[in-house]
């Protein structure tokens, strides 16, 4: 039997090419060039000065550079609550009651579509201590001792800025877990209350466990969403006050743009992609273990 054979034809390379190409500029080279301006003293314009590891030292004795991290941690686990949480609660209550609620989705996920920057005037004058919304309403209701400057204050800040997040993304998770949710057989439901179960029983018991690989994908998608939260911050506070609301995406443009250190800003922005993706790691084994103890 004699075998043909194949000729070589450049025809699929050609067609691979451009999406190539245009994934090597666009994401392969800036990687690759960050990186290796990271071990160089480099302000953009003047001589490349190599330094080693010296700005990764600088780094790890950076206090604001570590503070940032630290409200990213806060951030995350308070987006955890108001968006995954809400969502899936908001999600329970519209699949328990039918009437209306394609209103209430529409309503609920209005925010999603606008865009992040509007979002963030918006709520800068919401949060206004002079004529803003928040504080006319408090002292509209006799609560005027709980109004303050809510950007200006170091110890609300961070919160003021998490909640925007959480009013805006709530809804999106929210249209997540209910299109899970109605995948789920009507059979189940009914079995339940033959059995005396109430919706929220039902909600808790079947619901949740049934879109649990949803869930798991939201707080995940909450914990990088985190790491590459940048204008909502910029815009609101640009890290202030007093650093109270630094993160690290802010701190590495200030770096970069306004102190002109080109190769220490690269330097942070590698520790950071190394800290994402050991996290990414990190989630995926215990997620395998998960599994693994499930189906043992």
């Amino acid at each position: 039997m004699i075998r043909k054979k194949h000729k070589f034809s450049i025809s699929p390379y050609l067609f691979v090419a451009p999406s190539v190409l245009l994934f090597s500029l666009t994401i392969l080279v800036p990687i690759l060039l960050t990186f290796a301006f990271s071990f160089y003293d480099w302000n953009g314009f003047g001589k490349m000065n190599f330094i080693g590891f010296d700005n990764y030292a600088r780094a790890f004795h950076d206090r604001i550079y570590l503070l940032s991290y630290w409200h990213i941690f806060i951030y995350i686990i308070l987006t955890v609550i108001l968006e995954v949480f809400c969502g899936l609660i908001l999600a329970g209550l519209i699949t328990m009651n039918r009437r209306g609620s394609g209103l209430f989705r529409i309503a609920f996920f209005t925010p999603v579509m606008l865009p992040m920057i509007v979002v963030s005037y918006l709520w800068k004058f919401v949060y206004n201590s002079d004529f803003g919304l928040l504080n006319a309403v408090l002292n509209s209701v006799g609560l005027e001792s709980w109004t303050r400057v809510w950007l200006g204050d170091p110890k609300f800040a961070i919160y003021a800025v998490t909640f925007v997040s959480g009013w805006v993304y709530a809804g999106y998770y929210m249209t997540i877990f209910y299109a899970g949710i109605q995948r789920i057989p009507n059979d189940m439901y009914e079995s339940a209350y033959l059995d005396g179960a109430t919706n929220w029983d039902i909600f808790f018991k079947i619901k949740i466990p049934m879109i649990r690989d949803l869930v798991d994908v939201a707080i995940m998608l909450c914990v990088l969403g985190g790491f590459q939260a940048f204008d909502l911050f910029y815009v609101m506070t640009n890290g202030g006050p007093y650093n109270s609301t630094e993160i690290v995406t802010t701190y590495v443009v200030k770096v970069v743009f306004n102190n002109m250190s080109i190769g220490y800003g690269s330097a942070l922005a590698v520790i950071m992609s190394i800290v994402i993706a050991f996290i990414g790691i990190l989630t995926n084994k215990l997620k395998k273990k998960d599994s693994g103890s499930l189906e043992y």
